[in-house]
């Protein structure tokens, strides 16, 4: 029908579904003219407005020409809507392209190397209950002089194209659970056993040397260095992050400088006794320092008495920036993660696995939720160097035990553990007779400051015999372990390994599947120097005096000067 049947409605075309056109319903709906107004006219047989009675406008041909009308009009608005559209569209586009091509930009400013110079053996941590793993990182500050801008910051430009150094060198651990977390660190003029590293970049091979724990930059880059670290601790580190004089003034600028204190105005210059100095210069009291200012104290030795005393002024300068970050919101505030993102990413150097933004951002995000408090700053405990006064040594037991406490997890503010160990499982493959296991016992008691019991692997061997392992046997390996440990390398032997361990005492989250062993294999590692069955050691403490401690919440601390460098 042409009409409609209800009395008043008048005729009305047949409107296609909106879904037709692809719009909104509301942009397509015929409106009413007046009203109780009708597609013919007002509800009382009156004209539309704007037509006069009687006038040649009326009846069909007025019905006509607004029906035509309105047809122009949404055509109208079909064509500004799809020239919004576009422009949308566009917009959006171009935005997006913008947004990758910057995220592109930020990843070509990374620059990457090669997580490790070797292989330490060192144990990756074993997850906490809820499946999680702590997180290490090594924090490397470079001496290099390679470019203008670092000669500048750092003077000697007869150095230039010297080798560079490790001056400034800090483990960050954050828990499993990312509710405590640490940072030590160990003096650059500390004399270590440095293990055999090849340089990536040249394939140099660097023997095996004694030497001072700076020298590990020039001995193959920033892996080396890493691998020495992990050789000395035990502990398995993830990534390192390097910085040179000038990004550390880049970085500085960007987060506003860091708040430090002094007890008596500084000035760190050369003497008559002492070349040399960082041209720290600062009235007493507290005092927020920036760019070039931040480098000379992060530089400052001499005034700060020695090594030690830098890498607390060091501390001090780390903490305040984690408090800064923190309060400026700057793990969720996007200005201030892109002003960041731009400065850290041209500043560092990083391990190739972490070598993106995203990687980078996450890393980051690891610190957003540890609470200040629970962030303790300390210095790897100490000796001076029998041979040398101007060098150090690690401390024997008491640095082993600093160690030892990041290898487990235990918390360094000398508050209880956040987090739960997961508990052992049980070996789904029973254990054969102890008479047909084959064992090989390897001498890993070697350390950095200690060197190998002999006899130890012939000694556990002879433990083994004792207890019914007939096929025990040890083996001239020298495989340097801080934490014993049981291998076994498929899933039929693992009840045997298991088996093994519990005889000599050794616990269940020591025994390792591995691929570096065709059989079961104990390792003695330097955590079993003596004895028959494995020392059930008290759980390790950290004396703070030892340690020049500081924890992140610490706003009050300054540091002590030297008096020839007071002014």
């Amino acid at each position: 029908m042409g009409q409609s049947s209800v009395q008043g409605e008048g005729t009305r075309r047949r409107v296609r579904h909106a879904g037709e056109r692809g719009w909104d319903d509301s942009l397509y709906e015929e409106k009413p003219l007046g009203k109780g107004a009708t597609g013919g006219g007002d509800a009382d047989g009156a004209p539309p407005a704007g037509l006069t009675p009687g006038g040649k406008s009326g009846g069909g041909d007025g019905r006509r020409r607004r029906g035509a009308r309105r047809e122009a009009g949404r055509r109208g608005k079909r064509r500004i809507l799809r020239w919004v559209a576009s422009v949308l569209s566009l917009l959006i586009l171009g935005t997006a392209a913008a947004g990758y091509l910057y995220y592109e930009h930020l990843n070509n400013n990374i620059r990457k190397g090669e997580r490790s110079a070797g292989d330490s053996k060192a144990q990756k941590p074993e997850p906490n209950a809820a499946g999680q793993t702590p997180l290490n990182v090594l924090l490397i500050g470079s001496d290099s002089r390679s470019s203008k801008a670092n000669q500048q910051l750092g003077g000697s430009r007869d150095k230039a194209d010297a080798p560079p150094l490790a001056d400034v060198q800090m483990l960050l651990h954050v828990s499993a659970d990312r509710k405590n977390a640490s940072v030590v660190s160990i003096p650059r003029d500390t004399r270590v056993q440095v293990p055999e590293c090849v340089d990536p970049a040249t394939k140099k091979t660097y023997k095996a040397t004694r030497t001072l724990i700076n020298e590990t930059l020039a001995r193959g880059g920033p892996g080396c260095t890493l691998l020495t670290w992990e050789s000395l601790t035990g502990v398995y580190i993830d990534h390192w992050m390097m910085v040179d004089f000038a990004g550390v003034v880049a970085m500085s600028d960007a987060v506003g400088g860091a708040d430090v204190c002094v007890e008596q105005n500084v000035w760190d210059r050369p003497t008559a006794m002492v070349k040399g100095g960082s041209g720290l210069k600062l009235k007493a009291g507290p005092q927020t320092v920036e760019g070039e200012q931040a480098l000379q104290w992060l530089r400052t030795r001499h005034a700060f008495y020695n090594d030690m005393g830098r890498s607390k002024a060091q501390h001090m300068y780390m903490n305040s920036v984690i408090r800064k970050l923190k309060k400026q919101n700057a793990f969720t505030d996007t200005g201030q993660l892109m002003d960041l993102a731009e400065t850290a990413t041209k500043s560092l150097q990083v391990s190739e696995e972490i070598g993106t933004v995203k990687k980078l951002f996450d890393l980051g995000m690891q610190l957003k939720d540890v609470p200040m408090e629970r962030i303790e700053m300390l210095t790897m405990p100490w000796i001076q160097d029998p041979y040398d006064q101007n060098r150090v040594l690690p401390a024997p037991e008491k640095a082993d035990n600093v160690w030892r406490m990041v290898r487990d997890d235990i918390p360094l503010d000398g508050k209880g553990p956040t987090s739960k160990p997961k508990p052992a499982a049980a070996p789904k493959d029973p254990a054969a007779p102890a008479g047909e296991i084959g064992v090989l016992v390897q001498n890993g008691t070697h350390t950095a400051q200690e060197g190998s019991v002999r006899g130890r692997a012939t000694d556990v061997a002879g433990v083994l015999k004792d207890k019914g392992y007939a096929r025990a046997s040890q083996d001239s390996t020298s495989n340097p372990m801080a934490k014993t440990v049981v291998r076994y390398p498929s899933a039929e032997l693992e009840g045997d390994a298991y088996a093994v361990a519990k005889s000599l005492g050794i616990p269940a989250g020591s025994v390792k599947k591995s691929t570096d062993v065709s059989g079961v294999t104990v390792v003695v590692g330097a955590d079993w120097r003596t004895g028959d069955t494995f020392p059930k050691s008290a759980a390790p403490t950290l004396s703070r005096e030892d340690t020049d401690a500081l924890n992140g919440a610490n706003e009050t601390e300054c540091m002590d000067v030297y008096a020839p460098y007071r002014w």
